[in-house]
């Protein structure tokens, strides 16, 4: 072996450390009595949140929710309940969510000029027919729903107690009619669901004297394609009477029906209540076949070959629950914040929603049906929205499922041919834009979902990041790549041909921008995996935003430049019909402005401080974004007046959108800058937008991806860059906080005097016992159990815990994790040249230090670094280092002066050993 020694004269950066976090479910000790009953499924169902309050199981396939007059399915003070549906996805802002197989008790009497007329078709619209209902007694829990639906002056005698549960496959439903009611029917409506979700066609038929199956066929979310749903009701008692309603009106005697869109059509069921006045449904759906929505029902339905009572499915429901639930448990806070903690866990543990019938059968995107052997495969897939903070929630706190998640993306991928970007039952709506599914798969890797598939998923991830989707392919991919690899940017197009409702061109600008973050995090498992030529080239890509970085754009109101502007394919620079371009405009950004994507660079914060004119510009501009003066006077008014309100508000903005994905990471932006304080301010502010009441979801809860934002907030660790598996950590909200792992570990997070109605922040923390002055942690920290305590002051610290070390970071990061082997790439250019006393052909590399004692670097090659396994290293420092030559090892030994000075540390030696 040959030893080349080299010295290096090391140039002082400021360096804030990043982790990606652990977050598992919580267990509130003053609701510790039944924690199913302290979720309120009603929050959320007002003010846009798009959450239904009925039942589901974690997870389920099947949920029985009623149905109002908005487009999501239900909304609060909806005035009448249209019927309950039996196929629900949580908080998504677009229509077409399910409200499937519409069931609704009717009290009056049915027949020619009756209360139901069923000589007049149009008497059977489900807008005509629907209930009254009370808010008063209405029960929201989980995996349990109750409402009393109130007679009309019209169809109604008396009232009507409904109920609803569900296990993951099966749903129940009892209906309760009045006293003095002497005949109950209930209404099947299989050719109207929610107010935008449209039925194509649908077929039924009543099966003996006790069931009723059928099938939809449904124009789907967003404007996608169309799908079939198969369902199977089954009574708990004989029907007395019966008959079928369509086009022609109403039929009695008839036990089938066929229609076509728009037609309302369906069946009704008459049963005698002389012997008890409560009748059962239960229900079941496939998206296989007519025999899988059967085995579905049978499969939870019954117990030895014995059906279940409602109770009893209830009860098993709400158990289930209990059991999810409490795996996290906090305390102090008051009952509010126990409502809305467990809530967001319930939300958050809603979705992908189970797609496998019970026999093992799914219908692929290649509209085949295949087979799964012990694991579950999963549909919904809102990736865009859910990579941020739900996904990698799941994969700390429910790695069983995040394995079977994972495997599920990759089962997409070859039964369609390409990774989807939102996946609805099973097709790519093609929804939102730039590259979710990446940093989604990367962070199942990063979190262990993809042991022993590796190679598989990098392999359709590679394609996805390298290739443009063909267009026979249902799904899109990057639209945006071919101009992306060719010109490090994807154009702002509007006549781009798009095959769903978004395209990545027409959104050229924030397209680039999440491509880049995509990119520097499948860098890391190119690196792992020894890719490292295209390793590399995706670290250069993650610097991609920079391309559409316009240096003299200018934003009149605040003063500042710099700002992101979109790009014509011949690489000018977008510029509006009249005036100059605004950073507070839309044009280019989707569902965001340039002020808002500009903090979409986590990957890559000290490119983001160079461009913006330094730390203390890029402070003053978060300052500026978050109105942080306004914060410390008033962080509720703040938040709800200073920041962007509306839910739909994205265009012409300039502040924080607290409703919205693109910049829910921004708070974390203090941290990496070196301002931990500000980040515990602003998250205060932020939660108070979390309520207990059907307002209380800040935006759409985006199938439960705000709900897992707030417990992330809450816990005190955020998973602020994809592809890392570190958490940066805050300010908790509650005094204590015991987080169960399914490995049986836990993780006691210690907070004394936490008080979430107050500005408080981190004096000093310690990990396992010892002091822990990174304002981050990994993941391997904390797996196998780990205990937090945080020391909390309500004076803002300037100086102190997180302010020195790191205060730039990226996305590369050492520590605990690097000392495991696993690679902290740089998505950043190196600084300035080094001093070397011997030549080697270099190249700009860049590794940052994670604070802590002089320790050793080692690493193995055969091209360019890969793995990084540092020890220990002097806190706040940073150095470049060029690529190896080929098949080389390194051995860095960092010294550490005395006494030591802001700008005098030097690396001592430096041994390249060449096999």
């Amino acid at each position: 072996m040959q030893i080349m020694n080299i010295r290096l004269k090391l140039r002082t950066i400021f360096l804030t450390g990043v982790a990606a976090g652990t977050l598992i479910p919580c267990v509130a000790a003053h609701a510790a009595g039944d924690l199913a009953a302290t979720v309120n499924t009603f929050i959320g169902t007002k003010d846009e949140g798009n959450t239904f309050p009925g039942a589901s199981a974690p997870f389920g396939m099947v949920q029985v929710s009623p149905i109002g007059d908005h487009y999501a399915g239900w909304r609060y003070d909806d005035a009448k309940i249209r019927g309950f549906g039996h196929s629900f996805i949580s908080g998504a802002g677009c229509w077409g969510q399910g409200g499937l197989v519409s069931v609704l008790p009717f009290a009056g009497t049915i027949g020619p000029k009756s209360t139901l007329d069923t000589s007049d078709p149009k008497a059977f619209d489900q807008k005509r027919y629907a209930s009254s209902y009370a808010h008063t007694g209405e029960v929201g829990q989980a995996g349990y729903y109750k409402v009393h639906l109130t007679p009309d002056s019209g169809p109604r005698d008396g009232g009507i107690d409904a109920e609803a549960a569900a296990l993951t496959r099966a749903g129940a439903e009892r209906y309760t009619f009045s006293r003095d009611a002497k005949e109950g029917h209930i209404l099947v409506n299989v050719y109207q669901a929610t107010e935008r979700h449209p039925v194509a066609g649908a077929a039924l038929t009543i099966v003996g004297d006790r069931a009723i199956e059928g099938r939809e066929v449904v124009n789907s979310f967003c404007g996608g394609r169309q799908y079939t749903t198969w369902f199977r009701l089954e009574f708990d008692r004989p029907f007395k009477a019966f008959g079928t309603f369509g086009r022609n009106g109403g039929m009695p005697g008839a036990r089938s029906t066929m229609e076509g869109e728009t037609i309302p059509a369906g069946a009704w069921l008459s049963f005698d209540l002389a012997q008890g006045r409560s009748v059962t449904v239960l229900s079941a759906i496939s998206h296989v076949d007519q025999e899988g929505a059967r085995r579905n029902l049978a499969s939870e339905g019954y117990v030895h070959g014995k059906a279940l009572d409602f109770d009893s499915m209830r009860r098993r429901a709400q158990d289930a629950w209990r059991k999810e639930l409490a795996s996290i448990q906090i305390e102090g806070g008051t009952p509010d914040d126990a409502a809305v903690f467990y809530t967001s866990l319930y939300h958050a543990l809603l979705q992908p929603l189970t797609g496998n019938d019970a026999d093992g059968r799914y219908r692929g995107y290649d509209d085949q049906i295949h087979s799964v052997d012990g694991w579950t495969y999963y549909e919904y897939f809102s990736l865009w929205d859910t990579y941020r903070s739900q996904n990698p929630l799941l994969a700390m706190l429910r790695p069983a499922r995040a394995r079977d998640i994972a495997r599920t993306l990759l089962a997409i991928a070859h039964d369609g041919g390409w990774l989807p970007r939102w996946g609805y039952a099973n097709f790519d709506a093609n929804v939102m834009s730039g590259d979710p599914v990446t940093p989604f798969l990367v962070d199942l890797w990063r979190y262990g979902a993809l042991a022993g598939r590796e190679k598989e998923a990098y392999a359709a991830l590679r394609q996805n990041a390298f290739d443009v989707a063909p267009m026979r392919s249902m799904s899109g991919g990057r639209t945006g790549n071919a101009n992306y690899l060719a010109k490090g940017y994807v154009q702002y197009d509007l006549a781009y041909p798009s095959r769903g409702m978004d395209v990545d061109p027409h959104h050229g600008g924030s397209a680039t921008f999440e491509y880049a973050l995509g990119d520097c995090a499948l860098s890391q498992m190119a690196a792992a995996l020894g890719e490292t030529g295209d390793a590399a080239t995706l670290q250069q890509r993650g610097r991609s935003w920079r391309n559409l970085w316009d240096a003299s754009v200018v934003d009149k109101e605040t003063g500042f430049k710099g700002f992101p502007r979109p790009k014509d394919a011949d690489g000018s620079w977008y510029a509006p019909p009249r005036g100059a371009y605004d950073p507070r405009s839309d044009r280019g950004f989707h569902e965001g402005t340039a002020w808002q994507y500009q903090w979409l660079t986590q990957q890559d914060v000290p490119g983001l401080i160079e461009a913006s004119g330094g730390k203390d510009k890029t402070a003053a501009r978060l300052d500026a974004f978050f109105a942080y003066d306004a914060v410390l006077a008033d962080p509720a008014r703040a938040a709800h007046k200073d920041w962007v309100s509306g839910t739909y508000d994205y265009y012409s903005q300039f502040r924080y959108n607290p409703n919205n994905e693109p910049d829910l990471h921004a708070p974390w932006m203090y941290t990496l800058i070196g301002e931990p304080w500000k980040t515990a301010a602003v998250l205060r502010a932020a939660q108070t937008l979390f309520t207990n009441g059907p307002g209380g979801v800040t935006g759409n809860d985006d199938l439960g991806e705000m709900s897992a934002w707030y417990l992330f907030s809450a816990i005190g660790m955020y998973p602020v860059v994809p592809g890392t598996g570190e958490l940066v950590l805050h300010t908790p909200r509650f005094p204590q906080i015991r987080i169960t792992l399914e490995n049986g570990k836990k993780i006691d997070i210690a907070a004394p005097n936490a008080d979430g109605k107050k500005l408080q922040y981190v004096a000093a923390l310690t990990l396992d016992g010892k002091a822990h002055a990174q304002s981050w942690a990994a993941w391997d920290q904390l797996k196998n159990g780990a205990a937090l305590r945080y020391q909390l002051t309500e004076t803002a610290p300037a100086q102190g815990w997180g302010t020195q070390a790191p205060k730039l970071s990226g996305s590369s990061f050492t520590g605990a994790a690097a000392r495991q082997g696993q690679r902290r790439p740089s998505c950043r250019d190196a600084a300035a040249p080094r001093e070397l006393s011997d030549a080697i052909d270099c190249k700009n590399y860049a590794i940052y230090s994670p604070g802590g004692n002089p320790g050793i670097f080692q690493n193995n090659t055969t091209a360019n670094p890969r793995s990084w396994c540092p020890g220990a290293i002097v806190p706040t420092r940073f150095f470049d280092m060029n690529p190896l030559p080929a098949t080389a090892q390194v051995e860095l030994v960092i010294g550490n002066p005395s006494p030591w000075t802001a700008d005098s540390q030097y690396v001592t030696s430096v041994n390249i050993l060449e096999r």
